[in-house]
């Protein structure tokens, strides 16, 4: 019997990413969608495949104005919220009440220290509790709590690419004591999300940094990879893809060697990091539709600097993909699921 499926926020693009990837999973069946609760109910009644076209005929479910008891009513196994923040605080609470296991993809219950979202987030948090038991949703890092959870945080898209090239080296202890990596990361616009903004405006677009010393993901890449950081965004002139270029100083005498020890080590078994040979270096190209994140790196034996790029596409490593990583943790299938991986084809258990 096929696992039952919710979306609220399937109007967004990572939920549209989200569902994309669903619907060739075989083993889930989609039975609600919803808009999210911060947008307007225009079109609650229509079919999904009005609202995104290039869904004609494939997904016809009514996108409907989100109420907890018709989501429940449902008897999903998972609901994904695809939903901005402050509606993820305010809709979670009563789905876990419910029953119900939830994968929130917004950055509401990623940080586990309350007293950061005023700062990062604009908001109080108002269910510290729920907070407390979430579980960050990052496979690599985090897999067995994920299988177990009931409330899963799926990570942000910057620092999706940050931490999967950080971590290993924060572990293994090889950055220099006293010091802080450089993040400097590019996204593309779909990153700024699909609501009506200026700086997405196709005649509007540049390269462009943004978020300066105050990126909600800061906080979420140093708490997950154990590394101090300075994380500087920006904004790129093309629709979906995040390059990193991270920049850390070492500890004394290491070598490009122990460098790739390390990440093979660590990535080797992983379905979806893929490391680069020596002269090779990420493209979001590269990484485009699917769930991968490729890193290269270089290394300045003689000055103990090392420069690593991270690619991933952030409509899914960053977002959809790696939600679904989650719940195919969460329901005991095959991790890559649905998705393409190392060793080929997920789409069969």
């Amino acid at each position: 019997m096929k696992k039952r499926i919710a979306v609220v926020g399937a109007a967004g693009y990572s939920g549209a990413e989200l569902l994309e990837i669903l619907l060739a999973h075989d083993g889930v069946e989609i039975v609600g969608l919803f808009g999210s609760a911060r947008r307007d109910k225009q079109g609650a009644t229509q079919g999904f495949d009005e609202v995104f076209t290039r869904f004609r005929d494939r997904l016809t479910l009514p996108l409907q104005a989100f109420d907890v008891d018709a989501c429940a009513a449902l008897k999903p196994d998972v609901v994904f919220l695809a939903t901005p923040n402050e509606a993820s605080t305010e809709l979670a609470p009563g789905l876990v009440a419910k029953g119900l296991r939830v994968l929130d993809l917004s950055g509401s219950f990623r940080l586990k220290d309350s007293s950061l979202y005023p700062k990062y987030y604009g908001f109080e948090h108002p269910d510290t509790g729920l907070l407390a038991k979430s579980i960050y949703g990052q496979p690599e890092t985090n897999r067995n709590a994920i299988a177990s959870a009931q409330m899963v945080a799926v990570p942000g898209c910057y620092a999706t690419a940050a931490i999967l090239a950080l971590s290993p080296l924060g572990k293994a202890g090889i950055i220099k004591q006293g010091t802080r990596a450089i993040v400097d990361a590019i996204s593309g616009v779909s990153g700024a999300g699909r609501s009506l903004n200026q700086r997405s405006l196709f005649c509007e677009v540049s390269v462009q940094a943004y978020g300066v010393l105050t990126h909600r993901h800061t906080p979420e890449i140093e708490a997950y990879s154990g590394v101090r950081t300075v994380f500087t965004p920006h904004l790129g002139p093309y629709d979906r893809g995040i390059l990193a270029t991270i920049h850390i100083d070492t500890a004394p005498d290491i070598t490009a060697q122990r460098v790739r020890d390390i990440y093979h080590t660590a990535y080797d078994n992983e379905p979806f990091v893929r490391l680069l040979k020596t002269g090779n270096w990420p493209s979001v190209a590269d990484v485009r539709g699917t769930n991968f994140c490729d890193i290269g790196f270089a290394m300045d034996e003689a000055n103990g600097h090392l420069i690593i790029c991270s690619a991933i596409d952030n409509l899914v490593k960053g977002a959809a993909g790696q939600a679904v990583q989650c719940m195919n943790l969460c329901l005991g299938f095959r991790e890559s699921n649905g998705m393409a991986s190392k060793s080929g084809s997920g789409v069969s258990r």
